[in-house]
């Protein structure tokens, strides 16, 4: 058997047309067409990229006397892939948009949670205060926890509402016909927004540390006033983080039925171990922060924390993954 029918007859079992088919390879569906016509033949890296597609060996490919019998070894067969229709894309699709706002709206109360805790701290040490030291960390305190615990249910409800689609970030998939082109539509329109809403994410992260400089170019010895422009650096920082969260979970509904950026079946393979770093890291985070600020009572410095964790996450991650890919090479 020929390349070309042995490419027709993988496109077929697949359930996918030359256009779905010339996405995956991001190719033109002309030249799919040529492939299957036997009129030309892909180059090395395309026929490497249909290997890893098909789940085929390049031998079986490239070799027209091997047959389909022998393009994958039984202890190699991969198990049959959840199937992905057009009504189940669409529910993800709409779930997901549905639980943006919320989950980004989470997001900024966990960053505005100290807020509270760190005006009272500051009110109580003004001279002649009638909020008492005590009075000031207790309230300030309850309202954190107050802020986490509404963030954590928002996080719960969400999670339990999207638990259904799980297997889309965890697990290889095959779509119906028609899905990927809808998706690609669907993100190709949402483009704008997306990198919209990241560049004004970009700039309120940045300008919001402005408001504590003018703070120490007016009166660098009133600490009521620092503290007051923390928590506005506070605000300014959350609602930059609302925005990248806000677009980057519809973003990631169309990498995931994709199966692109970090949802690809080769990342997927490591998920678990990736999502379990990931929340190992960010606990540890988080325990550093109260375990500073709550023994030293210094919230008004301990707050770097963050971006510093936001800083060598993508390192730890990156490499998460190179080791990953040198223990498989």
């Amino acid at each position: 058997m020929i390349f070309a029918d042995k490419l027709i007859t993988l496109r077929k079992k697949s359930g996918w047309s030359q256009e779905e088919l010339a996405e995956q390879m991001n190719v033109s569906r002309q030249s799919v067409s040529k492939w299957e016509g036997a009129q030309s033949i892909p180059d090395l890296g395309k026929m490497l990229r249909l290997s890893e597609l098909f789940n085929v060996s390049l031998d079986y490919l490239l070799k027209d006397e091997i047959e389909e019998t022998d393009a994958v070894s039984p202890a190699e067969e991969p198990a049959a892939l959840r199937h992905v229709s057009m009504e189940d894309a669409n529910a993800f699709l709409q779930a997901k948009a549905a639980t943006a706002k919320a989950i980004a709206f989470a997001t900024s109360l966990c960053i505005l949670s100290p807020v509270c805790l760190l005006t009272l701290g500051a009110i109580s040490e003004q001279p002649g205060s009638a909020v008492s030291e005590n009075a000031a960390c207790g309230i300030g305190m309850i309202v954190l926890f107050a802020f986490v615990a509404s963030a954590v249910a928002v996080f719960l409800t969400c999670g339990s509402r999207t638990s259904v689609y799980e297997y889309l970030e965890n697990e290889p998939i095959e779509t119906a016909y028609g899905v990927t082109g809808m998706v690609r539509e669907r993100q190709a329109q949402y483009r704008d927004t997306y990198m919209k809403n990241n560049l004004i994410g970009t700039c309120l992260c940045i300008l919001g540390v402005v408001p504590l400089f003018f703070g120490l170019i007016i009166n660098e010895d009133n600490d009521l006033l620092l503290v007051s422009m923390l928590c506005l650096m506070f605000v300014i920082i959350s609602i930059g983080v609302n925005c990248f969260v806000r677009v980057g979970v519809i973003w990631s509904s169309f990498e995931k039925l994709l199966q692109e950026g970090d949802y690809t079946r080769e990342k997927k393979k490591h998920q678990a171990a990736a999502t379990a770093i990931a929340t190992t890291y960010w606990c540890t985070a988080v325990a550093i922060y109260l375990g500073i600020s709550l023994a030293a009572n210094n919230w008004h410095i301990s707050w770097v924390v963050w971006p510093v964790a936001g800083v060598l996450y993508p390192a730890v991650i990156a490499i998460f993954h190179a080791l990953y890919k040198n223990k498989k090479d």
